[in-house]
């Protein structure tokens, strides 16, 4: 078997496992089942496991583009600055995500702020993962063997009026569980994306899938359409028709 074919086999047999997996887990009421609402041009960006689908529709170097959630994983946003030209905003308070960023050599286009967004402006208790090589922390109340970290976050809405931007063309979120609580007030200050790339992270057990089946039907109700879902059933693209218009 060429190396060509076993990769692609390979990948089959992984998107298999999957989609079994989340079957069994939305039997299980873990986890939710949805479909794309709509049709448009899509296409994938940055690295396999952490790649992110996207309409290139409408698309330019004038877009503004917030990425909330950095990590140490950026090759989504690479590839946007590269196929685009667009310049990107990029969102961590953890000081791991911070130190990385500082050591690493990167286009101008790629903005950075050390601090974190929330439904609320001032400073938020930050719990570390339990796995220390991971990097990822999170707003929600968590066992950990490490203490809590205290950092600045702001609403979208704050952010917004500190940088000079008046929509947001692109908002991608891995915001560890705090989603939730910025899209609800994303969605009451009346900020529409055109399109919303998010992770949920209902398979958390402090969550449960009707926190984010809620969401959902709240960013339907405010026009957004589901275009593409993950095969891990965790990252969604949503698009706003009414921005068509």
């Amino acid at each position: 078997m060429s190396g060509t074919n076993y990769n692609v086999t390979m990948g089959g047999l992984r998107d298999s496992y999957q989609h079994i997996r989340r079957m069994v887990h939305v039997l299980c009421g873990l986890d939710l089942w949805r479909i794309a609402q709509q049709r448009c041009t899509k296409i994938s960006l940055g690295n396999k496991g952490a790649s992110w689908c996207l309409c290139p529709d409408g698309l330019s170097n004038k877009s503004v583009v917030y990425c909330l959630g950095v990590g140490e994983e950026i090759s989504f946003d690479l590839e946007l600055i590269g196929r685009f030209g667009i310049e990107v905003q990029a969102f961590d308070p953890t000081p791991r995500s911070i130190q990385w960023v500082q050591s690493q050599t990167l286009p101008d286009q790629f903005v950075f702020h050390g601090y974190g967004v929330a439904d609320f402006d001032g400073v938020c208790k930050f719990l570390p993962p339990k796995d220390p090589s991971h990097v990822s922390h999170t707003m929600l109340p968590r066992d950990s063997p490490r203490p809590a970290i205290e950092v600045p976050v702001y609403r979208l809405s704050t952010i917004m009026k500190m940088l000079g931007h008046t929509q947001i063309d692109l908002l991608k979120m891995d915001i560890e569980g705090a989603e939730y609580g910025v899209l609800a007030d994303l969605l009451a200050c009346k900020i529409r994306p055109q399109q919303i790339l998010v992770e949920f992270h209902h398979r958390w057990p402090e969550i449960g899938p009707g926190k984010t089946r809620e969401a959902i039907e709240r960013l339907n109700q405010a026009g957004y359409r589901i275009f593409n879902i993950s095969p891990s059933g965790e990252e969604y693209s949503f698009r706003n028709n009414r921005n068509d218009s």
